[in-house]
């Protein structure tokens, strides 16, 4: 019932939305000599503001069409390598091979943004590294036929893709994927994989949200699994292609998210209805970019949201070494090569500080040496992976790190 009132709203204000596009475009119009007044200015930017609160989000574009390696700009290629019903693996496939350079694969959340939210993560690595990232699809529109999509499923994902990309891959996590790519690390280094990865770097994770918990943490915890499952997960409706799925919507993730810091929100519309009708057009630009990605969701799996909930927010199964993958209890003593290092952000409210720092200690059989911990001052937990502290800090260390455990470079030492 709640996706249909859903899709009923949206279709309800698609006559509204068209509407106000029509006035934005007859303000502009050459013609108009009035177009570039100040009541012209706040009409349009009134007009955008609704708009925007009215439209339907779509999945946006990756936008990495190039890169710039010695000065030399280089077309990339978004090649999908494998094709699973939940998930894609997509290389970003410079247009001249660069040889030599480290192979990562980025672990984007499923959460309920699509993985194109690691835009800036992933630019920042293509002149130097080979990059992969797990680029999830919508549950919507998988076929009911394809069955249902458990955390263990997603563990699968991991290892075959890691598989596939073959010996000295680094990993690096993103948030809720963290714990799965934990799981799959250990399960991997306890068969000695070949693939094992050689280095994970865990970026906001919930690994122990006993420690220091968040609003989004008491939210999880504070309610039991059937609340979830009456109230939160919905069936897909017949005009989508995964018509019957069972699913955590997007729009119930969006509105939580929102509802949490929801004066922030309200400020920042305020403020970009002032750069419009003041004619900053690059902070109205930021703005834009920002809430277009923000605002694009997706639907999750609903057994492995649930799956979710009960193992990493209400059991901690990780934490408390309970945690099983198809009925093995896993061991994360067999991580004894894979060095780890652990970011969290200062002002991280989605992720409490120390809770992605537990998987250093959890690890107990792996080397000192080979573990490492960064926090960065006066980031949230979008900063982590990010904007300019990102770009200008973390990043850099994280390259750092990689290049420390690439075994081309170790051996050639």
């Amino acid at each position: 019932m709640l996706y249909e009132l859903n899709a009923t709203y949206m279709e309800s204000i698609k006559p509204l939305n068209s509407w106000v596009r029509f006035v934005r475009d007859f303000n502009a119009a050459p013609w108009n000599g009035m177009r570039d007044s100040t009541l012209a200015r706040t009409l349009d930017a009134s007009m955008e503001l609704v708009e925007r609160l009215t439209d339907c989000y779509d999945e946006p574009a990756w936008g990495l069409d190039y890169t710039v390696i010695n000065g030399q700009s280089l077309a990339i290629q978004y090649n999908v390598i494998a094709n699973k019903p939940f998930c894609n693996l997509l290389h970003f496939r410079r247009s001249k091979a660069q040889p030599n350079q480290p192979k990562v694969l980025f672990v984007a959340p499923l959460s309920g943004h699509f993985a194109t939210l690691l835009r800036g993560t992933i630019r920042e690595f293509l002149p130097d590294h080979d990059v992969y990232v797990t680029d999830w699809q919508n549950a919507r529109d998988v076929p009911l036929s394809e069955g249902d999509f458990h955390f263990d499923d997603y563990v699968d994902y991991l290892i075959e893709f890691l598989e596939m990309l073959g010996p000295d891959t680094h990993a690096i996590a993103v948030c809720q994927p963290c714990v799965p790519l934990m799981v799959a690390t250990a399960l991997m280094a306890e068969q000695n994989n070949p693939a094992t990865p050689s280095s994970m770097t865990l970026m906001g994770g919930p690994i122990d949200t006993r420690i220091n918990p968040t609003e989004v943490n008491d939210y999880a915890s504070g309610k039991d699994l059937e609340w979830f499952e009456s109230n939160v997960i919905c069936t897909v409706p017949e005009q989508y292609k995964g018509v019957g799925q069972l699913v955590y919507p997007g729009f119930v993730q969006l509105s939580g998210f929102m509802s949490m810091n929801l004066d922030s929100h309200v400020q920042k519309h305020f403020k970009f209805f002032g750069d419009l009708v003041k004619g900053d057009g690059d902070n109205a630009e930021s703005h834009r970019q920002f809430y277009n990605e923000y605002l694009a969701v997706m639907d999750l799996p609903a057994q492995y949201y649930l799956d979710t909930i009960r193992k990493v927010f209400l059991d901690q199964k990780l934490a408390n070494k309970t945690m099983t993958y198809r009925g093995k209890l896993i061991n994360l003593d067999c991580i004894t090569e894979t060095a780890i290092l652990t970011i969290e952000g200062e002002l991280d409210d989605i992720t409490g500080r120390g809770q992605t720092a537990a998987a250093l200690d959890l690890c107990t059989k792996l080397r000192k040496s080979k573990k490492m911990h960064y926090e960065q001052e006066g980031v949230g937990h979008y900063g982590i992976f990010n904007g300019r502290r990102y770009r200008e800090v973390i990043a850099p260390k994280i390259k750092g790190f990689i290049k420390k455990y690439e075994p081309k470079i170790v051996k050639a030492a």
